[in-house]
C-alpha cells in the first residue's frame, strides 16, 4: 500500500495477497497503477523483443542461404548472437540502476537497427559475422525489456506480463519462419537481403515507441552518482572473467574436429583456458565480491538458483531446435521453403497457447511448480521422438515441434516469475539480467557442443559412403567425387562420375542419410539428457502464494517505490 514519510514523499510497500485474493483497496491500488501508459510501455519494449527474435530466427532458418551467397561457416551466425548476450546481459542490467532504462535500451535497439541493415548489404562472410555482432548488442538490452515489462504491472499479474511478451514473440516467430522461407524459396538464396531489411524496420520501430512512451522515475543513483563513481560501482572483473570464458570455451568447441583434432593445442588449451575462466569467476564472486553481479542476495532463495539453471538448460535445448530441426527437415523432408520453415513455426503456434494457458493457470492457483514441471516434461518427451524418428515419419515431424513449443512457451512465464519473486526489489534488473545470461550461456555452449558433435559424425560421412559403394563396383578414385555431388546435391553432377550407376547412387544416399541421421540423434539425445536433469530439478521449486500480490514495483504514473528511492545495495 502506499505511504508518505516525513518528506511528502510517496513510498510503496509489499502488499500480501492474503488468503490469495486481494481486497477491495489492494483492487483500488492496482486499477490506479496499470492504465493505459502501461500498455504502451509493454508494448513498447515487446516490440525490442519481437524485433530482436525475427533476427535470431533469420540467423538459424535462413543460415544455409546465407551462407551460400557469403560462405563461411554458418553456426556463428547464431552463435554471436547469443554470445553477446551472454556477456552483455550483465553489465547492462548492472548499468540500468545508474544510468537509466530507457537511455541504455534505446542505444542497444539501435544498434540492431544498424546491424540488421549491415547484414542485408553484405557481400562476403566477413561482413555478415560483423552483422551478427553489431545486431547482437541490442540482446544485450534483452533483460531490460523483460524487466520493465515486470515490473510495472502487479506482481500477481506478472504472469500475465511474461505471457504477452511469449505471446508476442511467437507470433512473431511464425511470421519470421513464413517470410523468411517466401524469401528464399525457389533457390533465391540473396531474400535473406529483404528479410533482414524488414528487422531492421522492427528495430527502428520498437526505438521510436520507446523514445515516446517510456518514461521512467529516475532513481537516485541516476541524479548522485558521477560518470566515474558509476563506472566504478559496475562488477568489471565478473564481466572480463566471463567474455573469456564465453568466447574460450565456444571457439575451443567450434575448432574441435573442424579442423583440428581434441588432442590439437588449438581445441585442448583453448577449451581449457574457457573452463578456467568459469571457475575464476565463480570462485570471485564466492569469496571476492559478494555485492556484485553475483549478487548473494539473489541466492536467498532456492528458486533463482533453480530458475537460473532450468533456463540455462532451456537454452540449450531450444537453440538445438532453432538451428537444427529446420535443418533436418531440409535433409530428409525436402519441401519448399516455407513449408519447411513452417516445421519450427509449429513449436511457436504450440507456445503461444502453451504460454497463455500457462499465465491464466498461474494468475488463478498462484502457483509455478506444477506448470514448470509439465513444461521439461514436454521437453523430454520431444527430444525423445526426436531421437527415435524415421527418414520415412514424415508426418510426426509435424506433431512433434507441439511438445517443444508447450515447453518452451510455459518455461519462459514461470521460471522468469519464479526468480523474481524471489530475489529483493531493488534487485530485479540484475535477476532477471543474470536469469538471461544463464540462458544464452546455456545457448552458446550447446550450440558449440553440437556443432563439435555434428562435425565428428559428418567427418565419417566418406568412409561410410565408401564402405556402401566400393563393394558394388565404385573405384577408390571416384569416392571423394560422389561425396562432394551428394553433399552439394548436385545431381547432374553425379551421372558423370567414373564408374557411377544407379545402384550405386542409391546406395550412396542411403549411406547419407543415415550418416546426417545419426548426426541428428546424437544432437537430441544430448539435449534430451539436459532436460531431464532440469525435469528433475523443477520438482524443487518452492511455492509462496503471497508474492501473487497487487504490489507495483515501478509503477508507470504516480509514485516512487521505495527500492527506487534508495537503489541497488553495492559494495
Amino acid at each position: 500500500m502506499e505511504r508518505k514519510d516525513d518528506n511528502n514523499t510517496i513510498l510503496i510497500d509489499h502488499v500480501d495477497d492474503v488468503g490469495g485474493h486481494a481486497t477491495a483497496s489492494e483492487e483500488l491500488e492496482e486499477s490506479e497503477s496499470f492504465h493505459w501508459r502501461t500498455y504502451l510501455v509493454i508494448m513498447a519494449v515487446d516490440m525490442a523483443y519481437v524485433a530482436q527474435l525475427v533476427a535470431l530466427i533469420g540467423s538459424g532458418a535462413l543460415a544455409t542461404n546465407i551462407a551460400a551467397v557469403t560462405g563461411g561457416q554458418t553456426v556463428w551466425f547464431s552463435s554471436l548472437i547469443t554470445i553477446f548476450t551472454s556477456l552483455l546481459g550483465p553489465p547492462i542490467s548492472q548499468a540500468a540502476d545508474y544510468w537509466g532504462r530507457k537511455l541504455l535500451l534505446i542505444l542497444m535497439t539501435t544498434a540492431g537497427f544498424v546491424g540488421c541493415i549491415v547484414i542485408s548489404r553484405a557481400t562476403s562472410y566477413a561482413g555478415v559475422l560483423a552483422g551478427f555482432s553489431i545486431t547482437g548488442v541490442a540482446f544485450g538490452a534483452q533483460p531490460l525489456s523483460i524487466t520493465i515489462s515486470s515490473e510495472v504491472i502487479p506482481r500477481r499479474q506478472r504472469s500475465y506480463g511474461q505471457a504477452i511478451f511469449g505471446v508476442m514473440g511467437c507470433s512473431s516467430g511464425v511470421a519470421a519462419l513464413l517470410v523468411g522461407g517466401a524469401l528464399t524459396q525457389n533457390g533465391h538464396n540473396e531474400g535473406f537481403r529483404v528479410y533482414y531489411y524488414i528487422a531492421a524496420g522492427l528495430f527502428g520501430l520498437a526505438v521510436i515507441l520507446i523514445a515516446i512512451s517510456y518514461d521512467p522515475v529516475r532513481r537516485e543513483t541516476e541524479k548522485e552518482l558521477s560518470f566515474y563513481d558509476k563506472l566504478s560501482k559496475l562488477d568489471w572483473p565478473a564481466y572480463f572473467l566471463l567474455a573469456a570464458g564465453v568466447v574460450l570455451f565456444s571457439i575451443g568447441l567450434s575448432w574441435s574436429q573442424n579442423p583440428y583434432e581434441w588432442s590439437d593445442p588449438h581445441v585442448s588449451v583453448t577449451f581449457s583456458l574457457g573452463m578456467l575462466s568459469f571457475i575464476c569467476l565463480c570462485l570471485y564472486a564466492c569469496f571476492w565480491n559478494k555485492t556484485g553481479v553475483l549478487h548473494h542476495q539473489l541466492f536467498r532463495n532456492r528458486n533463482f538458483s533453480i530458475a537460473c539453471g532450468c533456463l540455462f538448460v532451456e537454452g540449450l535445448s531450444f537453440f538445438a531446435a532453432n538451428s537444427y530441426l529446420p535443418y533436418e527437415a531440409e535433409v530428409f523432408f525436402p519441401s519448399n521453403a516455407i513449408l519447411t520453415g513452417l516445421h519450427f513455426g509449429i513449436a511457436f503456434i504450440a507456445a503461444m497457447v502453451g504460454s497463455f494457458a500457462c499465465a491464466v493457470f498461474s494468475w488463478k492457483t498462484k502457483t509455478i511448480r506444477p506448470p514448470t514441471v509439465f513444461a521439461y516434461l514436454c521437453f523430454v518427451i520431444f527430444f525423445v521422438l526426436m531421437a527415435i524418428i524415421k527418414v520415412t515419419a514424415s508426418n510426426n515431424f509435424w506433431a512433434y515441434p507441439i511438445f517443444l513449443g508447450i515447453g518452451f512457451g510455459i518455461c519462459l512465464t514461470t521460471l522468469t516469475t519464479a526468480a523474481q519473486f524471489a530475489t529483493p526489489l531493488e534487485l530485479i534488473s540484475t535477476t532477471t539480467g543474470v536469469l538471461l545470461t544463464a540462458r544464452n550461456l546455456g545457448a552458446t555452449i550447446g550450440l558449440a557442443i553440437y556443432n563439435a558433435i555434428f562435425n565428428n559424425q559428418l567427418s565419417k560421412l566418406p568412409t561410410k559412403i565408401a564402405a556402401a559403394t566400393l563393394p558394388l563396383g565404385l573405384p577408390k578414385t571416384s569416392v571423394a567425387s560422389l561425396v562432394g555431388a551428394l553433399e552439394a546435391q548436385e545431381t547432374e553432377s553425379l551421372s558423370k562420375i567414373p564408374g557411377i550407376s544407379e545402384n550405386i547412387i542409391e546406395a550412396a544416399e542411403f549411406a547419407l542419410k543415415n550418416t546426417y541421421l545419426e548426426a541428428f540423434r546424437y544432437i537430441w539425445v544430448t539435449a534430451g539428457v539436459f532436460v531431464f536433469v532440469a525435469f528433475i530439478a523443477s520438482f524443487f521449486l518452492q511455492e509462496n502464494q503471497a508474492n501473487f500480490s497487487t504490489h507495483v514495483d515501478a509503477p508507470v504514473k504516480g509514485g516512487t517505490p521505495q527500492h527506487i528511492e534508495k537503489g541497488p545495495e553495492t559494495a
